[in-house]
């Protein structure tokens, strides 16, 4: 049943499971709780999205989610998050900041996509596989892999660092605000590419972003959920957008039968 805590074998299809994790910054600094009692639950193949104002948590959440953050109130296909399991788990969800210079550090863009296949010491020739599989899949042609990550532009930055995850073949995308930057025609390539992959966790004020991905989405504000529901149902309610402080998606208020 939906109020149990514990994965159950009913709850197999479950991607990432979090019950009641807290977050609280280090003693003295301002706003000492990041998150508080916060659950969630993303399923395979189901795109979630994290909404609310800055400083809601959402960055703090997807870390957890994602296995930056450890805590075994967080499980990743049925696998607590502890020191043990962190580097396992962690390799089934792929994070991409919100800065793509987080992770773009080595001298080409080739190399930056090779980092992670290699240190999971995978063989060469399976590397070279990856790495030309990572930038295909993210519109970059042959031609990109020499080229140094800061001569790109901010399409191409966020397409190279999307690449360094999908080399890793997670089984989830957990993405912090992906469209940040990006002009209206590298925004609608990345969000062609994330099509693919069905099972996505989304922070972004980018709510039309989330209109697109996912299915459901939760509500975030000072460190706690407020809601969970259908995008669409929650987005539309311009009481609760307002106060929150969004706004309702243009294409909701445009829509014909909009209320």
């Amino acid at each position: 049943m939906a109020s149990k805590k514990k994965t159950t074998a009913a709850d197999t299809h479950l991607a990432i499971e979090i019950t009641g994790l807290t977050h609280r910054y280090p003693e003295g600094l301002p706003g000492a709780t990041a998150l508080g009692d916060v659950s969630l639950q993303l399923r395979q193949g189901e795109g979630l999205g994290l909404v609310g104002p800055n400083g809601a948590g959402k960055t703090t959440l997807l870390a957890y989610a994602a296995g930056a953050l450890i805590s075994n109130a967080v499980q990743i296909f049925g696998v607590p998050v502890t020191r043990r399991t962190a580097a396992r788990v962690r390799q089934r969800v792929g994070l991409v900041f919100q800065q793509p210079d987080d992770q773009l550090f080595l001298p080409t863009v080739a190399d930056d996509v090779a980092f992670g296949p290699l240190n999971l010491g995978l063989a060469p020739d399976e590397v070279q596989r990856r790495v030309d599989e990572a930038l295909g899949a993210v519109g970059l042609d042959a031609s990109f892999r020499p080229r140094q990550p800061h001569r790109l532009s901010g399409g191409e930055r966020r397409a190279a660092a999307l690449a360094t995850v999908l080399a890793m073949r997670p089984d989830v995308l957990a993405l912090d605000e992906p469209t940040n930057d990006l002009d209206p025609r590298a925004r609608r390539a990345l969000i062609h590419v994330l099509h693919r992959f069905p099972t996505r966790l989304v922070a972004s004020h980018d709510l039309e972003l989330i209109l697109e991905l996912c299915e459901r989405c939760v509500l975030l504000d000072a460190g706690r959920v407020v809601c969970t529901g259908p995008t669409r149902q929650l987005l539309a309610d311009p009481q609760l957008m307002a106060a929150h402080g969004l706004e309702v998606p243009l294409s909701i208020r445009l829509a014909p039968h909009a209320s």
